[in-house]
């Protein structure tokens, strides 16, 4: 276990680890965020931009805009057979759909979501160090 632990935050730099499996409810096909470069689009004309460069984007859908940025929804999903009609081809993004890099845009994983993350640190072991710091 320590020397996956040590794989996980050394080599990975996670903070969490990851868990579950899809439940295909789709959830993570709307509603979501894009980051590009250092932060999420903001911008339509950026967004458009997108979409020439890579065929990602144009699988995306404005559906409204907040604080955080644009919200969009992905145009490959099929909510009637609830799975990605270019499951064998999409994207990394997708891919790699949950990362603990949601975190930091604020974001929140579904409730109906298979997936769900651990702190590789427990809190008794971040006190212990922080109270080590403090001696």
């Amino acid at each position: 276990m320590l020397l996956i632990k040590f794989f996980y935050k050394y080599i990975l730099r996670r903070k969490y680890y990851r868990f579950g499996k899809c439940n295909r409810c789709g959830d993570c096909c709307s509603k979501i965020y894009v980051k590009h470069n250092n932060g999420v689009i903001t911008c339509e004309e950026e967004f458009n931009k997108l979409k020439k460069l890579h065929p990602f984007y144009a699988g995306l859908e404005i559906i409204d805009k907040d604080k955080q940025g644009l919200v969009f929804k992905c145009n490959k999903f099929d909510k009637d057979k609830k799975i990605c009609t270019i499951h064998k081809f999409r994207s990394s993004i997708c891919r790699k759909y949950p990362s603990e890099e949601i975190f930091k845009f604020h974001g929140v994983m579904s409730d109906k979501c298979g997936y769900y993350f651990k702190p590789i640190d427990t809190f008794k072991e971040i006190l212990e160090k922080e109270q080590k710091k403090l001696k």
